[in-house]
């Protein structure tokens, strides 16, 4: 199985090159994926305006089995593992990258080129423990954003352990970053690393920027160890991440949490929004499956919804004032 970076490498094309050309090879051969990302061309979109900021809505019916898949241990223990090579269909072709992921093109996708990135082995997913693997796949990969999705937040394979990239250019959050961070908390500032902390971003989000791959892992490790400690009784603290590189720089975007799903999800009748909030909702773009909760959802639920699975006020100012501390006494 071809490597990525060997491809790179051979064929003098750029990783984007190459990824783009993977997509459209895979509609040529899957006719399950030629559809969905058909499909894409009449997704409805619309916006929602904050200060500073905005939320897109995105209406997206093919993803009505990840928003709404079943997580539980006995429900994971009843089906079959879809990201395990033996139960992937056999039009699902693969790049690998080093010996422990496989680059696969995602058949319900979001973006225009959207990958899931899978782990050789049938491992649970685990942030702290594979977090280079996400900085030297952004890395490798300029131009997409590769994110992970906690096993209690949004994941829907908490079992293999996996990674998700699109294009950068999709989530606001890219954007926005850039004029957002002067007015946000600066926790640490060194010649090659800077650190923020978003109070006032719906979502709480610290973000990590650096050209150093070790300045990186440390500051990602701090931020781990104290927020565990806050979820003793998680497997993991609940979390989001979001990480490009660019310009010789990773960029990364940290979202806490405190909730899997908010009560919305579990409404009935005309109360219910069938929203599971994930990287790409952290991002900023939610994504409903359903064509009336993109129709009614409002400004006000959006609000209410990351008010629900993020960290309050109080537990985030005492998070990232740890981090601080501790990212200043180094």
């Amino acid at each position: 199985m071809a490597q990525l970076l060997n491809i790179i490498k051979e064929t003098k094309k750029t990783a984007n090159q190459i990824l783009v050309e993977f997509v459209e090879s895979e509609k040529l051969l899957w006719p399950l994926a030629a559809a969905n990302y058909n499909g894409l061309k009449s997704v409805e979109e619309k916006q929602f305006q904050f200060d500073g900021f905005q939320i897109k809505v995105q209406f997206n019916p093919e993803r009505m089995r990840s928003s709404a898949a079943k997580v539980d241990k006995q429900s994971i223990a009843a089906r079959k593992c879809f990201l395990c090579s033996e139960n992937r269909p056999a039009e699902q072709d693969a790049i690998a990258f080093g010996n422990q992921f496989l680059i696969l093109v995602n058949p319900f996708p979001i973006f225009k080129n959207h990958f899931t990135i899978s782990c050789n082995s049938h491992i649970d997913q685990r942030f702290i423990a594979n977090v280079q693997y996400l900085l030297e796949l952004a890395q490798s990969m300029e131009g997409f954003t590769v994110f992970y999705n906690g096993p209690e937040c949004g994941a829907s394979a908490p079992d293999h352990l996996h990674f998700q990239e699109g294009e950068s250019s999709f989530m606001p959050v890219t954007t926005e970053f850039g004029l957002l961070k002067s007015s946000a908390r600066q926790l640490y500032s060194v010649a090659e690393t800077q650190v923020w902390a978003f109070d006032n971003y719906l979502r709480k989000m610290i973000s990590v920027e650096t050209n150093s791959m070790e300045e990186a892992l440390k500051i990602i490790g701090i931020y781990y160890t104290h927020f565990q400690k806050m979820q003793p009784e998680k497997m993991e603290p609940m979390m989001n991440a979001l990480c490009s590189f660019s310009d010789g720089k990773w960029t990364i975007h940290l979202f806490p949490r405190k909730l899997h799903r908010p009560r919305q999800f579990f409404a009935e009748g005309n109360d219910q929004l069938l929203i599971s909030p994930a990287s790409v909702d952290f991002g900023g773009v939610f994504i409903t499956p359903r064509k009336e909760d993109f129709d009614k959802i409002t400004k006000e639920d959006i609000e209410d919804i990351f008010k629900q699975v993020s960290l309050n006020k109080d537990t985030f100012q005492e998070l990232t004032e740890k981090i601080g501390q501790d990212l200043n006494g180094m």
